[in-house]
């Protein structure tokens, strides 16, 4: 059994650590979303749901990580960079001899990710897109003029195997940040650990909007994955909210 000082204190747990061998990365979820549980607009507009405090935060955990990874969809919306913003985070990661930002990924099933992107672009760091072997191979070799390819699965990326090979590669701790068909396929194959939630005080609505965990969903009780709250939080105008994700028997 993990003791509660681990559990809620993530950052000192890694893919080898003294609680057993394990052979893929430690993977923590982090979103915020509104009161009905979306993470943006059904145009998958980003939206502030969060301020300063909750910012600040992230960029903790972010710093924290050895790689950050977002589903293409995120790219294609929002373009982020996914770098560390803080001066202290990145003297923080300096001084124990890592890279300035974390590892970027992207999950990208059919290499979609326009090579002007931000992630490939703004500043320095290792980035590396996995892509399905039926990706294009222009869009592929285009790809690799800026990123590591890693080729996982036949028509979509297989989570498990791109899981596997990133943890050969050394990362043992990844902070995924969206969007919510990346965060459901990885909840499903079991390959999540932590969630990190912060609800804002704001209510966007839409059936179409993303969620936390998009897709197919579940359909009975035996196969939702349940979770054991760590702590709860008032932060700013909404609620923090850290659970775990329990193991099956």
């Amino acid at each position: 059994m993990i003791p509660v000082f681990y559990q809620k204190n993530s950052e000192f747990l890694s893919c080898r650590g003294k609680f057993g061998i394990r052979m893929r990365p430690y993977v923590v979820v982090n979103v915020a979303m509104s009161a009905d549980g979306k993470l943006s607009t059904h145009e998958r507009r980003q939206v502030k749901i969060s301020g300063s405090e909750d910012f600040a935060r992230v960029d903790r955990l972010k710093a924290g990580c050895d790689a950050v990874m977002v589903g293409i969809g995120t790219v294609l919306a929002d373009d982020p960079s996914l770098t560390v913003k803080s001066i202290e985070n990145r003297k923080s990661r300096l001084s124990r001899s890592t890279s300035l930002h974390p590892v970027r990924i992207v999950v990208d099933s059919h290499a979609r990710t326009p090579p002007g992107a931000k992630i490939l672009h703004k500043e320095e760091g290792k980035r590396i897109i996995a892509v399905a072997k039926r990706a294009d191979r222009e869009r592929v070799a285009e790809l690799r003029k800026h990123a590591t390819v890693i080729i996982a699965g036949d028509e979509t990326v297989d989570l498990p195997a791109m899981m596997e090979e990133l943890g050969g590669m050394g990362i043992q701790r990844i902070m995924v940040e969206g969007g919510g068909t990346l965060i459901a396929g990885l909840v499903a194959a079991g390959l999540v650990d932590e969630i990190t939630t912060f609800i804002g005080n704001i209510i966007i609505g839409g059936k179409d909007a993303p969620t936390l965990a998009d897709g197919p969903g579940f359909t009975s009780e035996s196969e939702f994955p349940r979770l054991t709250l760590i702590e709860a939080q008032k932060m700013e105008r909404g609620v923090l909210l850290h659970w775990k994700i329990e193991t099956p028997a």
